[in-house]
């Protein structure tokens, strides 16, 4: 039985979820520890199931200039480093120093340290200021910010690149009608409706754990 709250999905059957992840190869020491700590201390991350996911998506369109929008540990940020390969960069962001110099630590370990900007602050904020096109935009900040995360990103995403957005499942809540304080299940419910209502999007949402939806800017 999955025990860990980063791999449950909240919608999936546990039988169907725990085959899942029984599929995947072991991962190697840096991003088993990165799953230990997450686990041990309550941090959300996206797991190895998503975080396959990412690396194929980066892998398969050649991306080499990436921002992450909410990094926490650099997770994330360990798997799209690695797949995007010697000349890729991936700029991290995360609100807390904290995370930031714990994920520094990890980015050493894992060999990615020279592949990755990390940047602590408001990641919409950051966004904006970034030069240049991106390739691909992973949004995973508080859900109450999705709509706006979309709006900040998108100006920068080159035509043709990725926006990928985790938990637009929200643990199957965003598919029932929310509460009227819940800002997180309506931020996820509007950045559904947006990107499917957009016409510079081509978005697919794909059930695996807590939602992935992925878009192309066309």
């Amino acid at each position: 039985m999955i025990r860990s709250e980063n791999l449950r999905s909240g919608y999936i059957q546990d039988d169907v979820e725990e085959y899942l992840y029984k599929l995947l190869p072991e991962r190697d020491p840096v991003v088993k520890e990165m799953e230990d700590y997450a686990e041990e201390h309550r941090i959300p991350i996206i797991g190895p199931a998503v975080a396959r996911l990412l690396a194929l998506l980066v892998q398969i369109s050649g991306a080499k200039r990436i921002f992450e929008m909410g990094s926490a540990i650099g997770y994330s940020t360990v798997w799209l480093a690695r797949a995007s390969g010697a000349q890729g960069k991936v700029f991290y962001t995360d609100g807390d120093p904290e995370n930031a110099k714990r994920a520094e630590v990890y980015f050493r370990m894992a060999g990615v340290a020279k592949r990755v900007e990390v940047q602590v602050g408001d990641a919409l904020a950051l966004v904006k200021k970034t030069p240049g096109k991106l390739d691909v935009i992973f949004i995973d900040v508080d859900k109450q910010q999705y709509p706006a995360a979309l709006v900040a990103a998108l100006p920068k995403l080159r035509r043709g690149g990725l926006l990928v957005a985790d938990n637009t499942l929200w643990s199957g809540k965003a598919a029932r009608p929310a509460a009227d304080e819940d800002r997180d299940t309506k931020g996820i419910q509007e950045f559904n409706r947006v990107v499917y209502a957009s016409k510079e999007l081509y978005p697919v949402l794909i059930p695996l754990r807590d939602g992935v939806t992925v878009c192309q800017k066309l």
